[in-house]
């Protein structure tokens, strides 16, 4: 008993030990120097006050809490109208009160996120990213809590989905998947992608975006405060840079980013939007005499399945720019595909402003667009597979009905005419007959192919 008294006791200093208290309040809650002095508390009143709030999520906090901090801190210094629009944080209760109201359990690495930040008022431009081609616009807001609750939908072919985000201009959102239903991974996140060629409203594909909230938004925060998104306008633009994908001819550099557009695409029929951003500079060490200006065009498109395609003109989108040293000019296009990735590449055609009869080309690098993790309508495979089963049963009623009538022609047959038993009794025409009922095509039924 003294051994264990002795031993207790000295657990009990140990767990007082305030050194030992900061490790975990650093590690878990991120709690800094500045803020403990702020509290006037001692690292284990700290740990033990915040555990007590948001110990459920200890294992996504940390993670959560970084990635929030990051983004502000990078929105701060490039777009600080972007951090305005952030809502604060919402209690435990209104997150359970959420869950009464659409009779569905929100996943803790969703709800931890709410507890830092509650999403964003509806403005523009959105957290969640932009894109902007001549006639199409898109701005993603990352919706709050009692907005995402009001659009959870309970109708087929996004049963039991939660809304992330909504563009104002388009009516897009990427959703969550709150149960495994309908085809779904429980969590996945989506963009929705209705079929255009079935009379079934249900029939809706997924473009999958997110496996879960954590992976999701981190992925996202990842790519805008590494500058794999470009900030554009106070925007952030969704455009994908390959750092492979750069080109330079003599003192001009090419390079291209690309975005995939959901919103302007469908699995079925197949038809894939990609647009993609190109930007031409010339270095800034060159002569002042290689400036130039952009004559035309040329690309060779090719598809998944090595279709070519080559398209000529003059300028790109109507313009005919000058590069001098130093000068930098952007512009953005966008191309479709009929399959599920492809590739451009290609020249551009100048001539030289001090020498007009100096004609020369530069590379445009080859550049992949692919579209991502898709998800077939259940209700598509569904009805396919309902048809199949109708014209199976369509097929085995003309055989039996065939069969039936020739069983009578041969009994009335039999009646007339005396058969000789030493003859071979196949008759040609009802063995015809059979063929051509059993030669009626299966349906395929076969499903899209998924790149």
């Amino acid at each position: 008993i003294y051994s264990c008294c002795y031993l207790s006791r000295r657990l009990n200093q140990l767990s007082s030990h305030d050194p030992l208290w900061k490790r975990h309040c650093k590690k878990y809650w991120l709690i800094s120097e500045e803020e403990k002095s702020q509290r006037n508390q001692s690292w284990k009143a700290i740990f033990i006050s915040t555990y007590s709030d948001l110990g459920r999520y200890i294992q996504y906090y940390a993670t959560l809490k970084k990635a929030w901090d990051d983004l502000e801190k990078y929105l701060g210094q490039r777009c600080p109208r972007m951090i305005g629009s952030l809502k604060e944080s919402v209690r435990e209760e209104d997150l359970d009160a959420v869950e009464a109201q659409i009779g569905c359990k929100l996943p803790d690495d969703y709800r931890c996120s709410f507890r830092i930040h509650n999403g964003q008022k509806l403005v523009v431009p959105g957290l969640m990213g932009s894109m902007a081609l001549s006639n199409h616009y898109r701005s993603e807001d990352l919706l709050d809590i009692d907005t995402a609750a009001g659009g959870f939908q309970q109708r087929l072919g996004l049963k039991q989905c939660l809304p992330l985000t909504f563009c104002i201009h388009t009516g897009l959102s990427q959703y969550m998947a709150l149960e495994s239903v309908e085809g779904r991974n429980k969590y996945e996140i989506f963009y929705q992608c209705p079929d255009q060629m079935a009379r079934n409203p249900s029939a809706i594909d997924m473009f999958i975006t997110g496996t879960s909230y954590l992976e999701w938004f981190t992925s996202y925060v990842n790519k805008v405060v590494t500058g794999g998104y470009p900030i554009i306008r106070d925007q952030i633009f969704r455009y994908v840079h390959d750092k492979e994908c750069v080109a330079t001819t003599g003192d001009i550099t090419v390079s291209v980013s690309t975005s995939f557009l959901p919103e302007l695409s469908s699995v079925h029929p197949p038809h894939y939007f990609f647009t993609y951003r190109i930007r031409i500079e010339m270095s800034k060490d060159a002569l002042p005499e290689k400036a130039c200006q952009l004559d035309s065009r040329y690309w060779r498109i090719t598809n998944a399945k090595g279709d070519v395609e080559e398209v000529q003109g003059p300028g790109v989108v109507g313009e005919f720019p000058i590069i001098s040293p130093g000068r930098v000019y952007e512009y953005t296009s966008c191309t479709t595909f009929s399959t599920t990735s492809g590739y451009m590449e290609g020249y551009y055609t100048f001539h030289c402003l001090y020498y007009k009869d100096k004609f020369f080309n530069v590379t445009i690098p080859r550049f992949h667009m692919v579209c991502p993790t898709f998800k077939v309508s259940t209700a598509r495979m569904v009805s396919r597979h309902a048809v199949v089963l109708i014209l199976d049963f369509l097929s085995n009623l003309l055989f039996s009905l065939n069969t039936w009538i020739n069983f009578n022609k041969r009994e009335t047959n039999h009646n007339e005419y005396a058969v000789d038993e030493d003859e071979d009794s196949t008759d040609t025409d009802e063995y015809e007959d059979r063929r051509r009922v059993l030669d009626i095509p299966a349906p395929s039924g076969r499903c899209p192919h998924h790149t």
